[in-house]
C-alpha cells in the first residue's frame, strides 16, 4: 500500500513532464504503474493519421482507438514488447515512430551513414584530383612569364 501512493505521489508531481492533453480521462487506468507503461508506450506509436505525431500527443480518433486498445493489451497480462509485436504484426512497421532494426528496414537505417560516406568520399576524391591537376601544370620560365606579360598588355589595347 506505501508503494502505490509513493508512485501516485510520483506521477503526480512528474504529471507537468507528460502531455496530458490527447489522452482523455475515462482512457487513463486506476492501476498508476500500468499507466506509466501505456503512456510509455504510446509515446513510441505513431498515429496513422497524423503520421508526425505519437498516439499519446494526437487527437485522432483511431489515435483515441490505439490508446485504448494498448490499456486493454496491459491490463491482459501482455508485457511491453508483446503489446508492440501485437500492433506491429496488425498496422507494420509503419506503427513505430522508430521503426526496429531488421532486414526489412535495413535500408532505411543503412541510407544516411551511406549517403555521408559517399558524400565524405566524393569530397576526397575530387581534392585529390584538383591536386592532381595543379601539380601536372608546368611552371613558366622568366622568359614564358615575360612573353605571356607582352601577349596580355598588347591584348587589352594602350
Amino acid at each position: 500500500m506505501r508503494r502505490f501512493f509513493l508512485l501516485a505521489l510520483v506521477l503526480v508531481l512528474s504529471a507537468p513532464a507528460f502531455s496530458w492533453a490527447a489522452v482523455r480521462p475515462d482512457e487513463i487506468l486506476q492501476n498508476p504503474v500500468l499507466e506509466v507503461r501505456a503512456r510509455t508506450l504510446s509515446q513510441q506509436l505513431r498515429c496513422m493519421v497524423c503520421q508526425n505525431e505519437s498516439i499519446d500527443e494526437s487527437d485522432a480518433p483511431l489515435a483515441h482507438d490505439l490508446r485504448v486498445l494498448v490499456r486493454e493489451r496491459l491490463k491482459a497480462g501482455d508485457s511491453d514488447g508483446q503489446v508492440l509485436d501485437f500492433l506491429v504484426a496488425r498496422y507494420g512497421e509503419f506503427v513505430l515512430l522508430k521503426p526496429r532494426l531488421s532486414w526489412r528496414t535495413a535500408i532505411l537505417w543503412g541510407l544516411p551513414p551511406a549517403l555521408l560516406l559517399g558524400g565524405i568520399t566524393l569530397l576526397v576524391v575530387a581534392a585529390a584530383r584538383r591536386r592532381r591537376l595543379q601539380e601536372s601544370v608546368p611552371n613558366l620560365t622568366a622568359a614564358e612569364q615575360a612573353r605571356l606579360k607582352n601577349i596580355l598588355a598588347d591584348s587589352h589595347g594602350p
